[in-house]
């Protein structure tokens, strides 16, 4: 059977992972590559429905390819994803992310590769992973699928007022009949943030990447995963395999 070059060859170990955030413990789930060594790590930060198949299924894909996956879920409120969404602040969502990098570069941790991380978010998960890139020292690159430009002045901050203050590596994945998102948006985004790369998939609706939507475009989501998984080994350490003869 033919193998994709997004696919990936590593094999992979993957399960569901507590993760120590403040007092306690907050879902999480970690896909790494089943070698020896040390990879490089990308946080993979969910949609508004929160940790779910779509999550799983990108920390796998990036597990294949030798960079850890590890997502978490923020989301503390039973009731709707909005009502969820809305209850979490970007401060909270930003020390969250704080606490989770702190978990992945400590001694409890063998497998990841010291020097920065990287930052994935499709949807609402875009918008803390820009927040993040623009407020963190830590985060070393950042991508996102679809993810929201406005509509968040009632926010602690605003994904507008730092796209020109971007220090990482961007790159900024959407479709350009987005139902949810003007393309023209995204074309400001990319005058903002010069130095990112702010795409267009043709005919590409919201949600396209995920197999499970009812917007999956193949094409566009294949060209889609080939980049990201570019960007990161680009934009990340290099690992440090084991060779255990």
């Amino acid at each position: 059977m033919a193998v994709l070059s997004h696919e990936g060859t590593f094999p992979i170990l993957y399960s569901p992972w507590p993760l120590p955030i403040g007092s306690g413990h907050r879902t999480g789930y970690l896909a790494r590559p089943d070698r020896a060594g040390k990879y490089p790590v990308v946080m993979v930060l969910p949609t508004l429905d929160g940790l779910g198949g779509f999550e799983k299924d990108i920390c796998r894909r990036f597990a294949r390819n030798g960079i850890v996956g590890l997502a978490i879920d923020f989301y503390r409120s039973t009731g709707s994803p909005l009502a969820a969404y809305n209850e979490l602040t970007d401060q909270r969502a930003l020390t969250d992310l704080d606490e989770v990098h702190e978990f992945i570069v400590s001694d409890d941790v063998s497998w990841a590769k010291p020097g920065g991380v990287g930052l994935f978010g499709a949807d609402v998960g875009g918008r803390f992973a820009l927040l993040g890139a623009g407020r963190r020292e830590w985060a070393r690159s950042v991508a996102v699928a679809y993810c929201p430009l406005t509509g968040d002045e009632d926010r602690d901050f605003q994904v507008a007022s730092v796209l020109g203050n971007l220090p990482t590596p961007v790159l900024a994945l959407y479709g350009d009949d987005d139902e949810l998102i003007d393309p023209a948006s995204v074309d400001e985004a990319q005058a903002r943030n010069d130095h990112g790369q702010w795409l267009l998939y043709e005919n590409a609706k919201h949600g396209f990447l995920d197999v499970e939507d009812e917007n999956y475009d193949a094409a566009g989501a294949d060209d889609a995963w080939a980049r990201i998984l570019a960007f990161f080994k680009a934009t990340l350490p290099e690992a440090d395999q084991i060779d255990l003869g």
